[in-house]
């Protein structure tokens, strides 16, 4: 078994894809579902697979985020990545070390629903995403 990809419901598709698209992503395809209903399946241009689907119900109304906390994005250059996305009119946080000094950096934004979207780069040597590894020292 392999997670595939979170999927957001967004409450305008065009709104939303003007977002992700000024983050980084691609969109790979799109499907009518019918009844109104349209789906956008997003990759970085990095990624061989989808890996976000933005679901698009207007008869379901406006998106009220809840229980999702947020999705992570890895950026190689995350000072670069955050110049690039101001000039894209997107607003990333300034730059976090929640792991200090040694750990990973990252910086935060909000799409047009609400929902966060937090940036990391990784530090140098470190395998791309987070891994086991990163807590075998954890107690369990």
């Amino acid at each position: 078994m392999k997670t595939l990809f979170p999927a957001f419901r967004v409450s305008d598709l065009d709104v939303a894809l003007g977002f992700y698209t000024a983050l980084g992503y691609d969109v790979v395809g799109n499907i009518d579902v019918g009844g109104g209903t349209r789906l956008a399946m997003l990759a970085l241009p990095e990624e061989p697979d989808v890996s976000l689907e933005l679901v698009h119900r207007p008869a379901d109304g406006r998106v009220d985020p809840g229980g999702f906390d947020h999705l992570a994005v890895q950026a190689d250059d995350l000072d670069a990545t955050r110049e690039r996305l101001l000039a894209r009119g997107l607003r990333p946080s300034d730059v976090e070390l929640p792991g200090g000094l040694d750990g990973p950096r990252t910086a935060w934004l909000v799409d047009p629903d609400g929902y966060r979207i937090e940036l990391v780069q990784w530090p140098l040597g470190h395998p791309v995403g987070m891994t086991r590894a990163d807590f075998t020292d954890q107690p369990s």
